[in-house]
C-alpha cells in the first residue's frame, strides 16, 4: 500500500507545481520507506548520474536530474526527521549529516549530498540486514506458534483463530500439534514434549489434570485441555514478548553513543568552520562535516546489542534486560540459591519410612504411579526408584496439584496425597530428618509413609566457583538458601562456599542481596519462586529454568538449561559484545577524526570524503555483525577446570 501511495504521490507531483507543501507530503510517504529502498535508489540515481554525465555525455541539467531526486526521496525525509526530532529537544550527532547536505546542495556538490543520503541509507539497510539476523531466534519462535485451535462445540470440532481463545474453553490438541494456549487435560493421556521451554531433554506424561504449556509439542495421541488463560498471556507468549522487549530497549551502551555524540558533534562543527575559515575555501567546510558524519556511532552500537541478545537466545538464554551485557563482566560477587543451582536439583531416594503393616514397595509404587504427572524435582526420584525395583505404575486420575498444596489423585478409588511435612499437622512417630528432602504421603486420608532424599552437589559447581576469581574476579561468592542449616553447611564445604546462609525467608534474602550490591555489583542466581525478590534487588538476576511466572518476571536473563556454564557463557557473551561495540564506535569515529584533519587541510575534498565514510561506515558495522556470529567456545571454564 505504501508503494501504491508513493506512485500516486509521484505521478501527480509530474502535473502539479513542485509546492513545498507538496514536497512535505511526498517526503512524508517516502520517510516510511525501507532504508533498503532508498540506498537502492540512491545508488541507482548516483549511478545514473555518472553514466548520463560522462558515458553518454548528457547536458548537465539533465545530469542532475538522478541526483535531484536523490535528495528529494531520500534527503528530504532526512530533513524532516532531524526538524522533528529538534521539535522535541533532541539534537543528535545525526545533524552533521543535515548540515552536510544542506551545505552541498548550497555549493551545489549534488553528487557529494546523494552520496552522504547514500551513506546514511545504507548504514541503516545494514543495520535493519543486522537486526533481521539477530532475530532469527525470535522468528523461529513466532512460526512456532500455531495461528488456529481446534475448540470442542458440543459434539463438534471448530478450527477457530487462535487470537478468539478465551479462559474454559475446550480445545483439542492432535498428535504432534504445537500446543496453543497454557491449560489443564480433561481428557485423554499422553505426553508432550516440553523441551524448547523448559530446557528439559524429555516428555512429560498428562493425563487429565496435568498442566499443559503453549508451545509444548504433542506426542502420538490426542488430548482435550481446557484454556486456562489467552494466548497472549500463555508462557510461550510471554517468553517472545520478553525478548521483542529485550530488543527494542535501549540498554546503557547506547546511550553511551549520545555521550559521544555530545562533544564529538560540536568537535567536527568546531573544526569544520575553523577549516573554511582559515583557508577561505567553503568546500573544506563540507569536506569536514562528510567525513565526520557519524554513522559508526549511531548504528554499530544497537546492532550489537542486538547480535547479543540473538546470540544468547541460540545458545539458550533470554536476555529480558539488554543493559545486564555491559553489566555483567564487571559484577564482583555472586550470590547463589542452593537447590537446582549448586545442586542438580534431582535428588535421589535414601530412605523409605512406613507405618507398620504396610508395605514399602506398594507405597512407593503407589508414589511413582502418582508422579508420572509432576514434574518436581521430587518426582523423578520416586519415578527412578521405583523403576530401579520393577514395580509398575497404575493408571491416575482426577490429578491436582495446587501450587505449594503437592499433588493428589486418585488411584484405583483410592485417593493419595503427597505433600511437605510442613502440612502435617502432627509429625509424631515420623523420623527425623538432618540432612537432604523429604515429602511424606497420604493414603485415604491417612499417613503412610515418608520419603527422604539427598540432592548431590553438581559436579562442576566446585570447580566453576573456584575459577570465578582469576578469570572474572567475582571477589566474593556466598550461598542463601531457605533450606536447614546442616543441608547448607553440608553443601557449602562440599563446593567450597565459606561465606552461607540458611533457613533464609524471601525476606532475609532481599536483605543479604541489597546489603551486597550497595558494594558492589552483584549477580543473584536462583531458580525457585522466592528468589524473585532478591533477583529485582541485585544488579543482575539470572533465573534458571522457566518453571515460574514470577521468578521469569523477576530474572534480567533466564537460563533455559541448567547448568552453571551457561553463567560463564553470559559474562562472555556481555564481555564480547561490549569489547565489539566499543571497538566499532570509537574504531569508526577514530578513523573519521583523522579524515576530518586531512579534510581540514585540504588533502580531502568533499567527494573523496563522503566515498572514505561510506568505506568507514561499512567497516564499522560489519564489524558489529561479529557479535552475532559464532567463533568457537563461548566460555574458558572448561579450560580452568580441566
Amino acid at each position: 500500500m505504501g508503494n501504491q501511495v508513493a506512485s500516486v504521490e509521484n505521478r501527480s507531483s509530474q502535473r502539479a507545481p513542485q509546492t513545498p507543501l507538496r514536497i512535505a507530503r511526498a517526503a512524508m510517504v517516502v520517510g516510511r520507506a525501507s532504508a533498503t529502498a532508498i540506498s537502492g535508489l540512491a545508488v541507482f540515481g548516483i549511478s545514473a548520474h555518472l553514466l548520463l554525465k560522462y558515458g553518454l555525455r548528457a547536458s548537465p541539467n539533465v545530469g542532475l536530474v538522478p541526483l535531484v531526486a536523490v535528495l528529494v526521496l531520500g534527503g528530504v525525509p532526512l530533513l524532516f526527521n532531524l526538524i522533528k526530532k529538534a521539535l522535541h529537544g533532541e539534537f543528535g550527532s545525526d545533524w552533521l549529516a543535515g548540515i552536510s547536505i544542506i551545505t552541498a546542495v548550497l555549493l551545489k556538490e549534488y553528487l557529494v549530498a546523494a552520496i552522504v543520503v547514500l551513506m546514511l541509507s545504507s548504514g541503516a539497510a545494514l543495520e535493519q540486514f543486522a537486526s533481521r539476523r539477530a532475530s532469527s531466534v525470535l522468528s523461529a519462535l513466532a512460526k512456532r506458534m500455531p495461528a488456529k485451535a481446534h475448540c470442542r462445540r458440543g459434539e463438534h470440532i471448530e478450527e477457530v483463530a487462535i487470537s478468539s481463545v478465551r479462559p474454559g474453553d475446550a480445545l483439542v490438541v492432535f498428535p504432534h500439534e504445537i500446543c496453543p494456549v497454557d491449560g489443564t487435560v480433561t481428557e485423554g493421556n499422553g505426553r508432550m514434549d516440553e523441551s524448547y521451554l523448559t530446557g528439559e531433554p524429555f516428555e512429560i506424561s498428562k493425563a487429565p489434570g496435568s498442566a499443559v504449556l503453549s508451545g509444548a509439542i504433542n506426542g502420538d495421541t490426542a488430548i482435550t485441555i481446557r484454556a486456562e488463560r489467552t494466548v497472549v498471556d500463555s508462557r510461550y507468549a510471554k517468553i517472545m514478548r520478553v525478548m521483542e522487549e529485550a530488543e527494542q530497549r535501549r540498554p546503557r551502551l547506547r546511550r553511551l553513543g549520545d555521550r559521544l555524540g555530545a562533544w564529538y558533534t560540536p568537535l567536527a562543527l568546531g573544526l569544520a568552520i575553523a577549516a573554511s575559515i582559515f583557508s577561505g575555501q567553503p568546500e573544506r567546510f563540507l569536506a569536514v562535516l562528510v567525513i565526520a558524519t557519524p554513522c559508526p556511532l549511531l548504528i554499530a552500537i544497537p546492532v550489537a546489542v542486538i547480535g547479543a541478545i540473538s546470540l544468547s537466545a541460540r545458545r539458550g538464554i533470554i536476555i529480558k534486560n539488554p543493559a545486564i551485557l555491559e553489566q555483567i563482566d564487571r559484577c564482583q560477587s555472586l550470590i547463589l540459591d542452593k537447590t537446582g543451582t549448586l545442586t542438580y536439583g534431582k535428588p535421589s531416594l535414601s530412605r523409605i519410612w512406613t507405618r507398620p503393616g504396610l508395605d514399602e514397595n506398594e507405597t512407593l509404587k503407589l508414589a511413582a504411579s502418582l508422579e508420572v504427572y509432576s514434574k518436581h524435582p521430587l518426582a523423578s526420584a520416586i519415578r527412578k526408584a521405583a523403576a530401579d525395583r520393577g514395580l509398575p505404575v497404575e493408571p491416575v486420575t482426577e490429578i491436582n496439584e495446587p501450587p505449594g498444596q503437592g499433588l493428589s489423585g486418585k488411584i484405583k478409588g483410592r485417593s493419595i496425597w503427597i505433600t511437605a511435612r510442613s502440612k502435617v499437622p502432627d509429625s509424631q512417630g515420623l523420623p527425623p530428618v538432618e540432612l537432604g528432602l523429604e515429602c511424606i504421603i497420604f493414603v485415604e486420608g491417612v499417613l503412610a509413609a515418608a520419603f527422604q532424599f539427598r540432592d548431590t552437589p553438581r559436579t562442576e559447581s566446585k570447580p566453576f566457583l573456584s575459577h570465578l576469581w582469576p578469570r572474572h574476579e567475582i571477589a566474593r561468592i556466598a550461598l542463601v538458601s531457605g533450606d536447614r542449616d546442616a543441608e547448607v553447611r553440608h553443601l557449602a564445604q562440599a563446593v567450597g562456599i565459606t561465606d552461607f546462609h540458611s533457613s533464609a525467608s524471601p525476606e532475609e534474602k532481599v536483605r543479604i542481596v541489597e546489603f551486597e550490591s550497595r558494594k558492589r555489583k552483584t549477580i543473584f542466581v536462583g531458580d525457585g519462586i522466592n528468589d524473585a525478590p532478591a533477583m529485582k534487588a541485585a544488579t543482575i538476576g539470572v533465573a534458571f529454568g522457566v518453571s515460574s511466572d514470577i521468578i521469569s518476571e523477576a530474572a534480567d536473563a533466564v537460563i533455559l538449561e541448567t547448568s552453571l556454564t551457561k553463567i560463564d557463557e553470559l559474562i562472555h557473551i556481555g564481555r564480547r559484545m561490549r569489547t565489539i561495540a566499543v571497538q566499532s564506535a570509537l574504531g569508526g569515529i577514530a578513523l573519521s577524526l583523522l579524515g576530518m584533519i586531512l579534510a581540514a587541510l585540504g588533502y580531502l575534498p568533499p567527494l573523496a570524503g563522503a566515498v572514505a565514510q561510506e568505506l568507514i561506515d561499512l567497516a564499522a558495522v560489519l564489524n558489529a555483525v561479529r557479535v552475532t556470529l559464532p567463533f568457537g567456545q563461548l566460555t574458558d571454564f572448561q579450560e580452568s577446570s580441566s
